[in-house]
């Protein structure tokens, strides 16, 4: 070995040392050196911010993906779940802005075929079904349960997925079970998905991980928001993220190894913020959340 060889591995041995005793803070901030991880894609359900969306989509879309959104799902706005726009036209739009739209709540029981080539030309992966209200029996839910196997069907004749968007009425039990199981176990893995909104869950006495952990690789995709004190009215515990009592850090990391892929905000209370800032608040809290 000739001389400047062997000088230039010592200095390498040196520095490599000096990085070692370095303290964390003059490294460069490495989450995952640190034994923790962020959400490197997280998105936002549109009927958040729906006034803006109805006044100006295209301009309320941009400042949401300048705030840090990478994912959109959408909702039906009274112009389509495209707002008017041409599928092609919308998929080179959010394009340009750096995002995916991933998924659209949507009739699903009504011109399914017109909305699922469109949505899959728009660069959609879901269709979801975003409430169907609760039902007078077990056995209505049942039957719903076949509904949703008929929409997966024709969904996935176009490429799309299907998913049902629960409240808290489908974890409230009836007639001795939980309307969700039968969800669950009457509906056939390959055509249907869920969606689990985790402050429902919560808010009706749930544990959103244990209930995940019940059914792996069947919630794909989920809504963030938060749950303040409890005062009586379920409706009224909607507060920012990071505000509320959800153990969004466990349940985040428990819920990956479980199968879910999408993580999407959803604000439907606003106290003292505006639905824009609410937006901008929560993606700079999961920005910045580590788990």
């Amino acid at each position: 070995m000739n001389n400047p060889r062997r000088k230039f591995l010592k200095l390498g041995v040196m520095v490599g040392a000096g990085a070692a005793l370095m303290p964390l803070q003059f490294c460069s901030p490495s989450k995952r050196a640190l034994g923790k991880t962020h959400l490197s894609n997280f998105g936002i359900q549109l009927y958040s911010v729906k006034d803006e969306m109805a006044e100006d989509a295209k301009g309320t879309m941009r400042k949401l993906a300048a705030d840090g959104y990478k994912q959109f799902e959408g909702f039906d706005g009274g112009k389509s779940i495209l707002w008017g726009m041409k599928p092609q036209e919308f998929k080179s739009f959010t394009g340009d802005l750096g995002v995916k739209m991933v998924s659209s709540h949507a009739n699903v029981f009504e011109n399914l075929d017109k909305q699922a080539e469109d949505a899959k030309i728009a660069g959609l992966n879901y269709l979801i079904c975003p409430w169907v209200g609760a039902q007078k029996s077990i056995e209505e839910y049942k039957k719903m349960a076949g509904k949703f196997n008929a929409a997966g069907e024709t969904l996935k004749s176009h490429g799309l997925k299907f998913a049902y968007h629960n409240h808290d009425y489908t974890f409230v039990k009836m007639e001795g079970v939980l309307p969700q199981d039968v969800l669950m176990e009457e509906t056939d893995p390959s055509l249907v998905d869920f969606e689990m909104d985790m402050y429902w869950v919560y808010v009706a006495g749930v544990d959103p991980a244990d209930y995940l952990a019940k059914y792996p690789d069947r919630f794909k995709l989920c809504h963030l928001k938060d749950a303040g004190k409890d005062e009586g009215n379920p409706h009224e515990r909607g507060v920012l993220l990071g505000k509320g009592e959800i153990p969004y850090a466990e349940l985040i990391r428990k819920s990956e190894n479980l199968g879910m892929e999408y993580y999407i905000v959803e604000q439907e209370r606003f106290v003292g913020t505006t639905p824009m800032e609410a937006a901008q608040k929560n993606a700079v809290y999961l920005d910045n959340f580590t788990y």
